[in-house]
C-alpha cells in the first residue's frame, strides 16, 4: 500500500511538468527556472523525511519507501546540473555523497565522518536489510532535509549563482551521466540508472527550451539530440545489456559537441577542474588539461623544457651514488615501468616498499604515490630524491652537480631566458617531460572517435567494464582511473583487500602493507584508511605487469579473478571497511577474456620518449 504523502506528490509532480511544460515558446529567467526546481525538490525530501518517520512506524511497506526515495532521486536528477555545477563540495558531501566514510579536515584536526545523502539512501533503502534500518534511515533522511532545507533558504536570501557559460553546467552533468550514471556509481542499491538519467537529460532539455539565455541559439539539434538521447535509454533499460558504446556514439557524445559549439564565453571551471572546456570528444588527448595538475603554466612550457626534462630522466649522475635515474625504475619501452615485483632499490640486493607504476598519464592526478602522500608532480619528485633508498641526495647537491656541466648549462639557457640553474627550474623541466606522456591514443580512443575497428571481444569487455563487471565505478573513464569525475580535480583510494598473493597460492592472507594509513599526511591518518591503496588507471595495463601496490598478481586473467571474488572480504577475510564490495560478479571465463581484451585496447605508447 503506498502511503497518503506519495499519493500528494505524484499529483504535485504532474502539476509541475504541467507547468514547465505550458507554453514552450514562452523564456523565463534562470532564477525563476532554477528556484522552481530547488523549491519543488525541498517539497519532496519533506515528503521523503515524512516517509521515512512512516516506514520506521511500520505504517507504509518498504516498496513505498523506495517509490517515495526514487521520486527524490529524480527531482534531484532535473537541477543536478545547477546544484552539483555552483555547489559541488555541497552536492558532493552532503546531497549525493558516495556511502563511505570520508575524513573532513578542521583547521589542524580531522574527523572520520559516516557518509550522508540520497547514495547512502539508496544503498540502504534498496538492500535486503531494509528492515533493520529503520532508524538510521530516519537519521540520514532528516539530516539531508535539514542540510538541503538551510542550503535553500541561503539561496533564497542571498540569491543564486550564476555562470558566465551557461553550456558549462549541462557539459558537465553529461559526463557525469556517462561516467557516474550509467556505470550504476550513483544508484549502489537501486541501480535504477536508466530513469534517473533520462530525468537529467530532462532537466537539461527544460533548461535550454526554458531559460531565456539559449534564445540566442539555434537549439533545435540539441533538442533532437536530447530526444533522442532519453528514447535510447527509455527502450534500452537492462544494465546488464545496455550498449554503452551506441549510447555514446549516437548519442550523448553528439549532444556533447553540440553544446560545446554554442559559447565561446570564459571557462568558469578552469581553477576547479582539470576538464577541457574545449573538448569535444572523451576520447581525444585534449579531454584532461595537462597543466591544471601540475606547477608549471602553459607559457613556460616548450620544447626545449621538455629536451632538457627528458635528459635529467635519464640521467644517473643526479643520484647520489650516480647510479640510479628515473628511467632505473620507469622504462620507455615497459610502458615507464619496470616489470618488477617491486623495483630495485639503490642498496644492491634490496628492493624499495612497492611496485613501480606506469609514468604514461600520471600527470592527470591531484595525489601521488600508491599511499597518496604527495599533492602535486613536482612533489613526487622530491620524495623520490630525499628517499635514501631512492636518489638518496638533496637539490642542493644536484644543483652543484649540474653547474659543473657545460651542456647543462647550455640546456638551461635554451629553456629558460635567466638562464639560472635552480631547484625551481629542475623542477619545471623534469614536469615538463612527465607531463608529455599522455596517452589517449590507442586502438580504442581511435574506434570511440570513429577511425578504426576493434574485436567483438574489446566492445564486450568496455560494456562488461562499464557495468556487469563494475570496474569503471572506480575506473573512471576516459582516463580509467580513480580520477573522479565529472570534475577531475580529485583521486580516490580503495580498500580492495588485496591478497599477499595470487589466489591460485593457498593460504589466502591479506598484504602485510597497510598503504594510505602509513602515509606522512596527518589529516588522514584514520582507520578508513588501513590498507587503503590509490586507484591507477588501467591504460597500459597490458604492459605493466606485475599489478596492485605488491606486484603478487603476474595476469590481467588473476586481476579480474580477484575482484570477481569479491576482494579479500568476498573470499572470507576480515578486513577493515573494504571499499570493494563483497559480493560475486558471477563473471564467467569468456567474460574475463573480453574484459582482457578491452583492457588490451587501451594500449598506446606512441609518445615513448627515449
Amino acid at each position: 500500500m503506498k502511503s497518503f504523502s506519495f499519493l500528494i506528490i505524484t499529483l504535485f509532480i504532474g502539476s509541475v511538468i504541467m507547468s514547465f511544460n505550458s507554453g514552450d515558446d514562452e523564456y523565463i529567467s534562470t532564477n525563476a527556472l532554477i528556484s522552481h526546481g530547488l523549491k519543488t525538490f525541498k517539497d519532496q525530501l519533506a515528503i521523503l523525511k515524512s516517509d521515512a518517520h512512516l516506514f520506521q512506524e511500520n505504517k507504509i511497506s518498504k516498496e513505498a519507501l523506495q517509490e517515495s526515495l526514487k521520486n527524490t532521486r529524480n527531482l534531484y536528477k532535473e537541477i543536478e546540473f545547477y546544484i552539483a555545477y555552483h555547489y559541488p563540495e555541497f552536492s558532493k558531501t552532503h546531497i549525493n555523497a558516495a556511502p563511505l566514510f570520508h575524513v573532513e579536515g578542521t583547521g589542524t584536526a580531522s574527523n572520520t565522518l559516516p557518509p550522508e545523502g540520497l547514495q547512502v539512501l539508496d544503498e540502504l533503502v534498496f538492500s535486503d536489510e531494509v528492515s533493520t534500518q529503520q532508524n538510521k534511515i530516519v537519521e540520514i533522511t532528516d539530516f539531508l532535509y535539514n542540510s538541503y532545507n538551510d542550503f535553500y533558504l541561503s539561496s533564497v536570501k542571498n540569491g543564486l549563482s550564476e555562470e558566465k557559460n551557461k553550456t558549462l553546467p549541462v557539459r558537465i552533468e553529461l559526463i557525469r551521466i556517462y561516467t557516474m550514471g550509467v556505470t550504476g556509481f550513483d544508484t549502489p542499491g537501486s541501480l535504477n540508472v536508466f530513469e534517473e538519467s533520462i530525468h537529467a537529460l530532462k532537466g537539461i532539455d527544460n533548461y535550454i527550451k526554458k531559460d531565456d539565455y539559449f534564445k540566442k541559439f539555434d537549439t533545435q539539434k540539441a533538442e533532437k539530440l536530447l530526444g533522442g538521447s532519453i528514447k535510447y535509454l527509455s527502450e534500452n533499460s537492462n544494465f546488464d545489456t545496455f550498449d554503452r558504446i551506441e549510447f555514446y556514439k549516437m548519442h550523448l557524445q553528439p549532444l556533447y559537441e553540440e553544446l560545446g559549439n554554442w559559447d565561446n564565453s570564459p571557462d568558469d571551471l578552469k581553477e576547479i577542474s582539470g576538464w577541457n572546456s574545449n573538448n569535444k570528444n572523451f576520447f581525444n588527448d585534449d579531454f584532461l588539461n595537462p597543466y591544471f595538475y601540475t606547477l608549471l603554466k602553459p607559457s613556460e612550457d616548450n620544447a626545449e623544457l621538455r629536451s632538457l626534462g627528458k635528459e635529467i630522466f635519464f640521467d644517473k649522475k643526479v643520484s647520489n651514488d650516480s647510479k640510479m635515474s628515473c628511467a632505473s625504475c620507469h622504462l620507455p619501452e615497459n610502458a615507464f615501468t619496470d616489470l618488477k615485483i617491486k623495483s630495485l632499490s639503490n642498496v644492491e640486493g634490496k628492493t624499495v616498499l612497492r611496485n613501480s607504476p606506469s609514468l604514461y598519464n600520471a600527470v592527470f592526478a591531484k595525489r601521488f604515490f600508491y599511499d597518496m602522500r604527495a599533492f602535486y608532480l613536482e612533489q613526487q619528485v622530491e620524495h623520490v630524491i630525499y628517499n635514501e633508498q631512492e636518489f638518496n641526495t638533496s637539490y642542493e647537491s644536484i644543483i652543484k652537480k649540474l653547474k659543473t656541466n657545460p651542456e647543462y648549462k647550455k640546456a638551461f639557457k635554451k629553456a629558460f631566458k635567466n638562464g639560472d640553474i635552480d631547484k625551481q627550474n629542475f623542477s619545471k623541466a623534469l614536469s615538463s617531460y612527465v607531463a608529455s606522456l599522455y596517452s589517449f591514443n590507442s586502438d580504442f580512443d581511435k574506434f570511440m572517435r570513429n577511425e578504426k575497428e576493434i574485436s567483438q571481444d574489446a566492445k564486450k569487455g568496455f560494456n562488461l567494464f562499464m557495468g556487469k563487471a563494475a570496474c569503471a565505478t572506480c575506473h573512471f573513464a576516459p582516463n580509467f582511473s580513480g580520477l573522479v569525475p565529472p570534475f577531475y580535480n580529485e583521486n580516490e583510494s580503495e580498500v580492495l583487500g588485496v591478497t599477499k598473493n595470487p589466489l591460485q597460492i593457498l593460504p589466502i592472507e591479506i598484504d602485510a602493507d597497510k598503504g594510505r594509513i602509513n602515509s606522512n599526511v596527518k589529516k588522514e591518518n584514520s582507520w578508513i584508511y588501513e590498507n587503503s591503496f590509490k586507484t591507477m588507471t588501467v591504460r597500459n595495463a597490458a604492459l605493466t605487469k606485475p599489478y596492485f601496490h605488491n606486484g603478487a598478481f603476474s595476469t590481467l586473467e588473476e586481476v579480474i579473478t580477484f575482484y570477481n571474488e569479491g576482494g579479500g572480504e568476498g573470499m572470507g577475510l576480515e578486513i577493515n571497511n573494504q571499499t570493494l564490495s563483497p559480493d560475486k560478479l558471477n563473471l564467467d571465463q569468456k567474460e574475463i577474456k573480453q574484459l582482457v581484451a578491452f583492457i588490451n585496447s587501451l594500449t598506446d605508447i606512441s609518445k615513448a620518449q627515449y
